[in-house]
């Protein structure tokens, strides 16, 4: 768990919010707690997606249907406002590990008798899913939590809502949303799912406890390779027990009317008491001794430090029973669901194309100028015989980024500064900071200077995406550790920076030019010729419109049919940083070459280039648990 920033607010509903659990396809996770003292969780719905009214509506549906859920091995909604402006949803809190940080972590593969427990536990849980009418659509390992008693299935029946408002499962950046290696073949085909899809997902799920491998790959060779041998091919059971085969294999019978149902599981899967290893027996304990440990502290400090680049999210002025929402978001009209992926959100990387300005501390001045003027892309940064004399050492002059949260192969937020020379109160640095919904970049000004420190104080916000969403930075503090290191913090916030690079051409040639997404016909059927996927990488200076993103597929109607009419829809983003991964903010799609149906505001993503199978593969991660788009040189 990590600590409220800036951006959060303090309580939501009757909640008050402890930390951050995490990011994933419909929203931000939060610890919190009752009026009562209960630990909850509670999810709020991105903004992408409350501004659709279809999803609106599905979501409190399901949420509706949710509450219906009775019985173990699911955690029970406490609460949920699905008219409130950000939607949300508070489920009772699991005090235990996901099965995927046990197994790929922590302990490794569980024995035989632990899988079979397991595979009772969730089949129990179907069972109620299931008879509320639901199906689950995401069973994975990061949605089973372990417990003393028995494993606890989260997240189950929201990816219905979050499905009808997606291209089929690819979001706006063509990331596929969800975990290619544990969906089932009907799923991967776009076909209509019954509770059988859960029960194949259960297979593979199993498979993974028992081996620490998912059955049928994983996205390292290809998401479409991987979903492929989902729908053909038979399931890899390497090092699976001999005493777990039948049971696995019964599960992943391609045919969902061969497969067993949950019921007839629960009836016939034998369980052991205790079903744990001690070694994770032992984990759960320090677990949730943690858990307290942070209740503890939070109620003892009754707030949390904020960090640099805060939004107008949590500010004063909003009553203290519900979460600041963000300003109104048009209403996006009705999304419908174009078949290929039980989706979990809409990734939208876009940015506006009248926002392509690129902010550089003004050489000439030291300030950023009171008429009013902003330096363009492409503009001359000048020399050293132009600047005014200043107090900045030679060492910190340049630009300098650094990740907040997650890490530096797969960011979740990051951070750039790039310093220029000026006096006392001159706006002598200009940054750039990127959450997963946002994008904000403004000038600071300089505070203090010595040889090892570098202060900046007062902010101003230059560019908000989505639109007036960012609040000016706080103070921000560097301290130089070597000629290419510094540490920066910011309140509570901490991070290591590096030399970045600077200038007018700063994204790396390996990703500049045209890609294409591969078009299977065995993934997007016989239709696959009206599906068309590409983006467009150009040369550019931090803060200009480098990626451009063109799909287009077919209409289809309230059953998930394609229709004759199709979707163009067409995104572009600004850069957000030089380094590699290369970090693109969020935005808005471009309304004269998109149609009115397609995505808005969205999450911020990065980009990376691999080889893979002798050519050169442009992967585009979203800044949450995704898999990336895969595109090829066009």
């Amino acid at each position: 768990m990590e600590p409220l920033n800036a951006e959060d607010p303090v309580s939501i509903g009757p909640f008050r919010l402890l930390g951050r659990l995490g990011a994933g396809g419909m929203g931000r996770v939060f610890l919190a707690r009752s009026a009562g003292g209960r630990t909850v969780a509670v999810k709020v719905v991105h903004a992408e997606l409350a501004a659709q009214d279809e999803f609106r509506r599905r979501f409190a549906r399901e949420v509706a249907a949710l509450e219906q859920v009775g019985g173990t091995g699911t955690a029970p909604v406490l609460g949920s406002d699905t008219a409130a402006q950000s939607p949300w949803v508070a489920v009772g809190y699991v005090p235990g590990p996901s099965l995927r940080v046990v197994v790929g972590d922590e302990f490794g593969p569980l024995p035989a008798e632990t899988v079979r427990t397991l595979a009772a536990g969730l089949a129990r849980a179907l069972t109620h899913v299931h008879a509320a009418g639901l199906v689950h659509r995401d069973l994975k390992p990061s949605n089973v939590l372990l417990t003393v008693d028995g494993p606890r299935i989260i997240d189950f029946g929201i990816a219905r809502a979050v499905e009808t408002v997606t291209d089929g499962g690819l979001t706006s950046t063509g990331a596929v949303v969800g975990s290619p290696g544990f969906m089932s073949p009907e799923q991967v085909r776009g076909e209509k799912l019954t509770a059988a899809s859960d029960v194949f997902c259960l297979g593979s799920v199993l498979v993974y406890a028992a081996t620490g491998h998912s059955p049928f790959g994983t996205a390292d060779s290809g998401v479409h390779a991987t979903m492929f041998r989902i729908a053909h091919d038979e399931p890899d059971l390497t090092d699976l027990p001999a005493e777990l085969a039948g049971l696995v294999r019964a599960c992943l019978a391609k045919d969902p009317a061969d497969r067993p149902s949950a019921a007839e599981l629960v009836e016939t899967v034998a369980v052991a008491d205790p079903w744990l290893p001690a070694e994770v027996l032992a984990r759960l304990g320090r677990h949730a001794a943690r858990v307290l440990e942070t209740e503890a502290i939070t109620f003892a400090d009754g707030a949390t430090g904020g960090t640099a680049g805060g939004t107008t999210d949590g500010t004063a002025g909003h009553g203290p029973g519900e979460p600041t929402p963000p300003p109104p978001v048009p209403k996006a009209p009705k999304r419908r669901r174009g078949g290929l992926i039980a989706a979990a959100t809409a990734l939208v990387v876009a940015a506006a194309a009248t926002l392509t300005y690129v902010l550089w501390p003004d050489p000439s001045s030291g300030n950023s100028g009171d008429d009013g003027r902003k330096n363009h892309a492409g503009a001359p940064t000048g020399d050293g015989s132009a600047r005014p004399s200043g107090i900045v050492p030679a060492a910190f002059l340049g630009a300098w980024e650094g990740v907040q949260r997650g890490s530096a192969d797969h960011p979740r937020e990051t951070s750039r500064i790039e310093i220029g020379q000026g006096a006392v109160g001159s706006k002598a640095a200009v940054y750039v900071q990127v959450s997963e919904e946002r994008l904000c970049m403004g000038r600071s000004r300089l505070v203090s200077a010595d040889e090892d420190k570098v202060v900046f104080g007062e902010s101003d916000v230059t560019t908000s995406v989505p639109a007036q969403r960012c609040t000016p930075a706080a103070h921000q503090t560097l301290t130089l550790r070597s000629p290419d290191v510094l540490e920066w913090s910011s309140g509570a916030a901490k991070a290591t920076f590096r030399k970045a690079g600077t200038g007018t051409s700063v994204v790396p040639e390996r990703l500049v030019g045209r890609w294409k997404m591969k078009n299977d016909p065995l993934i997007f059927g016989r239709n696959s010729e009206r599906y068309s996927d590409e983006v467009t990488i150009t040369q550019g200076p931090v803060g200009s419109s480098v990626f451009r993103r063109v799909h287009v597929y077919p209409r289809t109607d309230d059953e998930g049919n394609p229709t004759p009419e199709s979707l163009v829809c067409t995104f572009t983003a600004l850069l957000a940083g030089s380094g590699t991964p290369l970090i693109i903010g969020p935005g808005t799609g471009v309304p004269d070459a998109s149609d009115r149906d397609c995505e808005r505001d969205g999450i911020a993503g990065y980009l990376t280039v691999d080889r893979f199978k002798g050519q050169d593969r442009l992967l585009v991660f979203p800044m949450m648990d995704a898999e990336p788009g895969e595109y090829y040189r066009g």
